[in-house]
């Protein structure tokens, strides 16, 4: 009988524009000392296979596919089963990535949200009522957001002005709830629109300027930090770790008029990671690469006795 094989860390994926992050992750891990197993739609379904037949298992699992393909789940939770340690576990991001539910568990814990109105699915209740007080509040034009439909900006309508854009949308994902959100503009600062992208990286905040319009990203530099007063950034990326308890995601912050930090677009667990060495409005480099080498010196640290 073959015995088990066994690998350090299992990377899985599906979107083309993923290789170059995991060919830097496997030459990264090379270097690390550690083994590595690509899983993707071509082997799947041997992969999975083996693991159930207990030929096959990894002491580490990133799944950048369970939410195109279940069989990536499917995998994961038999080898959450058998002790690998999955980053980011999907029970965790079910419920961070509920823009109602952190919504609120972000006013709990103090942090600062953008005047919001959270309405129930419309499968529950087709009859909403929203007074004039409450679009008044929001303000013209508002954002609507369906609550667990995430992705690039999935069902998200940036510049709504009417109710019946809000019962439109209610329709289109009839089974989600939907947050109305006030349209936040941020503080220029020398040229710059005060928005950020802030990652969570395994133990690390890491954030960058991130342009809400164009989508460029930017390295914060350390007079940046000094001279704008954007060490807020990593204490409140660090406080939504301590309430997600994730491994690796990304949310969104812009500093306003009034020097105030709020939250836009609270939780991302698939985080974009193009480079940008190779598209125009990828993460830079060196983020990505700080982001890999975190991760795995997490593994290290974490690496199970064989």
């Amino acid at each position: 009988m073959r015995e088990m094989e066994i690998y350090d860390l299992a990377l899985a994926y599906v979107w083309e524009y993923d290789v170059d992050f995991i060919n830097l992750v496997e030459d990264r891990s090379r270097e690390a000392g550690l083994t590595t197993f690509i899983i993707s739609e071509h082997n799947i379904s041997e992969v999975l296979d083996q693991v159930i037949k207990r030929k096959l298992h990894f002491h580490y699992y990133l799944d950048r596919a369970w939410d195109v393909d279940e069989r990536f789940e499917h995998l994961g939770r038999i080898l959450l089963r058998r002790k690998t340690l999955l980053f980011n576990p999907y029970k965790k991001v079910l419920h961070a990535i509920d823009k109602a539910s952190m919504h609120l568990e972000f006013i709990t814990a103090g942090l600062h949200v953008p005047y919001s109105i959270i309405i129930p699915p419309h499968s529950e209740n087709e009859d909403i009522f929203i007074s004039v007080e409450d679009l008044a509040q929001l303000g013209r034009p508002f954002i609507i957001k369906p609550c667990n439909t995430t992705g690039g900006g999935i069902g998200v309508v940036t510049g709504a002005e009417t109710l019946k854009e809000i019962l439109d949308q209610r329709i289109t994902n009839c089974d989600d709830k939907y947050i109305l959100q006030e349209k936040i503009y941020p503080k220029i600062l020398e040229g710059r629109r005060a928005w950020f992208r802030s990652f969570w990286a395994f133990g690390k905040a890491i954030p960058v300027w991130w342009d809400d319009q164009t989508h460029v990203y930017e390295t914060i530099i350390p007079e940046h930090y000094k001279n704008y007063r954007l060490r807020k950034l990593r204490q409140i990326t660090r406080k939504i770790a301590e309430l997600t308890m994730l491994d690796f995601f990304s949310t969104e912050i812009v500093l306003t008029e009034d020097g105030n930090f709020l939250l836009i677009d609270y939780v991302n667990d698939q985080c974009d990671m193009r480079i940008k060495s190779r598209h125009y409005d990828g993460i830079p480099d060196n983020i990505v690469n700080e982001i890999i080498k975190n991760m795995l010196k997490y593994a290290v640290r974490k690496k199970s006795p064989e």
